[in-house]
């Protein structure tokens, strides 16, 4: 039987009454899982995680081990391909050249160029 360990509550309240949305993201998955196994799933030590979620992360930048937890745990709902894809797969995507030789591949990336997921859109379409 592979039961998760549970040893303490997740508190996030250093990083005041709004925390940024990956410390949102890492601490959920904490409260699924725990600190060793969402350490695990981005790539960090459990320490780290830790840290994080007490906003005392020891480096002057935490955008490490934000790209990091943003990587594995944040995902959209991607309107063209009606899933959730990774932000990454999501930029991929969207900067990729425009796939001329396939009337598919090219209606989805249309679709990707006006989408509210894409901070490069126009501005003035689909808002």
């Amino acid at each position: 039987m592979n039961a998760i360990r549970r040893t303490r509550a997740v508190d996030i309240s250093n990083w005041g009454e709004a925390p940024p949305r990956w410390i949102v993201l890492l601490a959920n998955e904490v409260r699924a899982t725990n600190r060793k196994m969402a350490g695990d799933r981005i790539g960090v030590s459990r320490s780290a995680v830790s840290l994080a979620l007490a906003n005392r992360y020891p480096s002057p930048s935490t955008s490490s081990i934000e790209k990091k937890v943003l990587a594995a745990l944040d995902g959209l709902n991607c309107p063209a391909q009606q899933r959730t894809i990774s932000v990454e797969q999501c930029r991929e995507y969207r900067s990729r050249p425009a796939p001329t030789h396939n009337p598919m591949a090219m209606r989805l990336w249309r679709s990707c160029q006006t989408c509210p997921n894409n901070p490069d859109r126009q501005q003035g379409e689909d808002q």
